[in-house]
C-alpha cells in the first residue's frame, strides 16, 4: 500500500477529538492524579499484564507474525513514533486489539482480527493502538481496567466504597470513548485510505459476515440513530452507551467521514499540522469530572467538587491497595528467583 505522507514530528495534537483532549487535559491537571496513576500502572499493573502476555501469547516480530511486524513498522513510521511497541497475538474469537501500560505500552491483537482483515485494515487497527499511545490514553485507559477489576480490594478503604468508585468510573469510562475517536483519525492518517478505515469498522461490525454488509446501508443507519432525538430516545442513547468501552461503530463512521472531509486533515496531508513541544496547557480540572459525571450519577451530588474530592478520596484508596498489591508481587517474585529482586 503506498504511503502519500509521513508526519515527522507529529503532535497528538493533530488527531485528538476536541472531547477528548478537554477530557484529557483535564484529567492530567488534577493535582497528583496523572503520577499516581503512572506509578500505579507502571509499578504493579503493567508489570503483571506484561508477564501475563509473554507468558500465554506470541509476541510479534521479524521471525514470529513477520507480516504484522512489517505493518507495525509502517504505522510507527508514519506517525514517527520512535520506540516501536511491543505487539502480541493472542488466541481470541472477538474483533479486538488493546493497548496497555504506562511507562512501555505494548499491543495486543486476537487472532480473529488477523484471520478476517486484509493488510490495509490491520494497518488501520494497528494505526489506531499507536494513537492511543501517542496520546496518552494508555495508562489512563489500563487505569480504568485496573479500578474495574480490582475495585473489591480497595472498596472499603472509602467513605463511599463502591458508589466512589463507580463514579470515577463512569466519568473515566466517558472520556474512554471519546479517546476512541481520537484514535479513529489518528487510524486514517496512517492508512491515508478511507476504505481500509471502513472496512475494518465493518468486519467488526460483522466479523466473518462482513461481506454481507453495505456501506451505504450503514449509514443509513446511523441517519435513522441521530434523527431519533427525542428525549426518551436520548436518554435510552446514554444509558445504553454507559456500559461500552467504544463509541457505536456507525456512529464511529460517520465521524471518520467528517474528519476525512475536514479541513484539519487535508492540512496534515499537506504538511501543515502541529509539532511536537507546542501543545500549550491543559485544560481546567473540573471540567473532566462534571462532564463525564453528566447523565451517569443518579442520586449523588455530581457538582466539580464533590467528584474532585471523591476522585481523592478513591486516589487514595488506590494507592494504598496497589503499594500492597506491589509489596506481594515483588516478594512472590523474589521468591521465585531465589530472594534476589528481578
Amino acid at each position: 500500500m503506498e504511503i502519500k505522507r509521513y508526519f515527522k514530528d507529529i503532535s497528538s495534537r493533530a488527531w485528538e477529538h476536541p472531547a477528548d483532549r478537554e477530557a484529557l487535559s483535564a484529567l492530567e491537571s488534577v493535582p497528583g492524579l496523572d503520577g499516581a496513576v503512572r506509578s500505579i500502572i507502571g509499578a504493579t499493573t503493567e508489570r503483571s499484564l506484561r508477564l501475563s502476555t509473554l507468558a500465554s501469547s506470541a509476541r510479534v516480530g521479524p521471525r514470529q507474525f513477520s507480516g504484522l511486524h512489517a505493518i507495525v513498522q509502517e504505522a510507527a513510521a508514519v506517525l514517527d513514533l520512535r520506540e516501536l511497541p511491543e505487539v502480541f497475538v493472542t488466541q481470541g474469537s472477538t474483533m479486538n486489539a488493546r493497548t496497555i501500560g504506562a511507562e512501555h505500552p505494548f499491543i495486543t491483537i486476537e487472532t480473529a482480527m488477523l484471520d478476517a482483515m486484509t493488510d490495509g485494515e490491520l494497518l488501520a487497527v494497528i494505526g489506531h493502538e499507536i494513537g492511543h499511545i501517542m496520546s496518552g490514553h494508555a495508562a489512563y485507559k489500563t487505569f480504568i481496567w485496573y479500578l474495574a477489576n480490582a475495585a473489591g480490594s480497595f472498596a472499603a478503604l472509602l467513605p463511599l466504597g463502591s458508589l466512589a468508585i463507580d463514579a470515577l468510573v463512569g466519568a473515566l469510562n466517558e472520556w474512554d470513548r471519546k479517546s476512541e475517536l481520537s484514535a479513529d483519525r489518528a487510524s486514517l492518517l496512517v492508512t491515508q485510505d478511507l476504505s481500509a478505515n471502513y472496512g475494518a469498522l465493518i468486519k467488526v461490525i460483522g466479523g466473518s459476515h462482513a461481506s454481507e454488509i453495505d456501506l451505504n446501508e450503514l449509514f443509513l443507519q446511523a441517519e435513522d440513530y441521530i434523527k431519533e432525538n427525542g428525549a426518551i430516545d436520548n436518554l435510552n442513547k446514554i444509558v445504553r452507551g454507559l456500559g461500552l468501552s467504544h463509541p457505536y461503530p456507525v456512529f464511529r463512521l460517520t465521524e471518520l467521514q467528517s474528519w476525512s472531509k475536514s479541513e484539519a486533515y487535508a492540512a496534515a496531508l499537506d504538511g501543515r499540522y502541529p509539532r511536537r513541544g507546542g501543545e500549550g496547557p491543559g485544560a481546567d480540572s473540573a471540567s473532566f469530572f462534571s462532564k463525564g459525571a453528566e447523565g451517569f450519577m443518579n442520586g449523588f451530588d455530581a457538582s466539580p467538587e464533590a467528584l474532585q474530592k471523591t476522585a481523592g478520596e478513591v486516589l487514595d484508596g488506590v494507592k494504598k491497595s496497589a503499594e500492597q498489591t506491589g509489596k506481594q508481587f515483588e516478594d512472590f517474585l523474589s521468591k521465585l528467583s531465589g530472594g534476589k529482586n528481578p
